[in-house]
């Protein structure tokens, strides 16, 4: 059992790719800083890799950070796994942190694991919300569980630090302060050419044609309502007029009408788009935690008692396969009104 006692503070591990630090790790700033003003503890935030410097730092501080600690070292420039495994576990060892953030990104579900097992800790995977019981001190992972059915809130009472790698898009980022006097501290690396086991020898990038949906201002997302594949083409039609991009439920996705990139839920993707148009989908539990942070939720559902309903803003009860061709049409007319 460890000394909990030891441990103080949250620190939240900053990807950074290219020199360019994710949102996810800005979003996890925030929420470190929230987390923080509970149990009256600072935010720590370490950014390993090569030329990184006072900039990416007062980025770190503008979200809540009030230390940020870097490692500037040649064999950082690529991530590789025993290079970053092995400057992220010195740190904690060396500065105990209560808690440590990672973003589920595929780094941050190389990294966390390894690193967790090192320390010997435990790791909750893919959270989807965070939260401190401030009598004990214990961070409440909460992540779905048997596919999504079930919430389950995990947490790790004998062990610390307590670790979890955080989905992308489910915290908000939010500026918390502008300040000229940042906390920065340059730590040695302690990397030789030993800890390098695999070799980079060139970066190929691919351009992908698939768009990020929690990117997108408007999405159009279909349920099993839509009853059938072809009728998929009706979303497209009115994210082609409206300017969205098509998303949709597990149950689309699980039938094979659409990617599973375009999934939106607890077992997809958290969006915050400016307009989410819920066409045909009923608005279970695992649905609704992946959008209702939307600006706009217009729903559209033949029945009339759909949970959906209760998160929309805009609710239209009656059949897809009427009301969609009849918007679009809608918005084609006004939209050449307003080129005329």
């Amino acid at each position: 059992m460890t000394d909990i006692k030891k441990y103080k503070n949250i620190l939240v591990f900053v990807e950074q790719r290219e020199g360019k630090i994710q949102n996810v790790s800005l979003e996890l700033i925030s929420k470190a800083k929230e987390l923080s003003e509970k149990n009256k503890q600072q935010v720590y935030t370490f950014i390993p890799g090569y030329k990184i410097d006072e900039t990416h730092a007062k980025e770190c501080f503008r979200y809540g950070a009030d230390k940020c600690f870097i490692t500037n070292d040649e064999l950082l420039k690529n991530y590789t796994t025993e290079t970053y495994t092995k400057v992220v576990t010195n740190f904690i060892d060396k500065f105990k942190p209560e808690a440590v953030l990672f973003g589920a990104t595929t780094i941050g579900r190389d990294l966390a694991p390894r690193v967790s097992a090192r320390i010997h800790t435990g790791l909750t995977a893919d959270c989807t919300s965070l939260d401190i019981d401030i009598e004990s001190g214990n961070l409440l992972m909460t992540r779905p569980a048997f596919g999504g059915n079930i919430l389950a809130t995990i947490i790790c009472p004998n062990h610390r630090p307590q670790m979890s790698t955080v989905r992308p898009g489910v915290m908000t980022k939010t500026i918390v302060k502008e300040t000229k006097t940042i906390k920065i501290e340059y730590l040695n690396s302690s990397l030789t050419k030993d800890d390098v086991n695999i070799e980079i020898l060139e970066t190929v990038k691919t351009q992908s044609e698939k768009k990020n949906i929690e990117d997108a201002n408007i999405l159009i997302s279909g349920g099993r309502g839509l009853g059938k594949k072809e009728n998929i083409e009706l979303l497209n039609n009115l994210a082609i007029q409206i300017g969205g991009m098509l998303s949709g439920s597990r149950a689309i996705v699980d039938n094979g009408w659409i990617e599973s990139n375009y999934q939106v839920g607890q077992t997809g993707k958290t969006v915050r788009p400016e307009v989410y148009f819920a066409c045909g989908i009923s608005g279970a539990i695992q649905h609704i935690a992946g959008m209702e942070e939307s600006e706009l939720i217009i729903a559209i559902n033949k029945n009339p008692e759909a949970p959906i309903f209760e998160v929309s803003d805009l609710g239209i009860v009656g059949d897809l396969n009427q009301i969609l061709p009849l918007l679009t049409e809608e918005l084609k007319t006004l939209k050449l009104k307003k080129e005329a």
